[in-house]
């Protein structure tokens, strides 16, 4: 699954992208649970990553 590194500004853009709405607000930084993150499968690209302005969502 994926996962945000502590780079994450918190600016939002991640979570309505996601397709399985794995994506919530944690306390400092947006949060993948790994259990729903189907790492957009069937899909061209990874729709968190796409749109991340920090590039802080990386392979786990």
């Amino acid at each position: 699954a994926l996962y945000i590194t502590e780079e994450c500004t918190y600016c939002g853009a991640c979570e309505p992208e996601c397709p399985v709405t794995a994506i919530s607000a944690g306390d400092d930084i947006y949060v993948i649970d790994a259990n729903t993150c189907n790492e957009c499968a069937g899909l061209d690209e990874q729709a968190c990553v796409a749109v991340c302005p920090a590039e802080c969502i990386v392979q786990g």
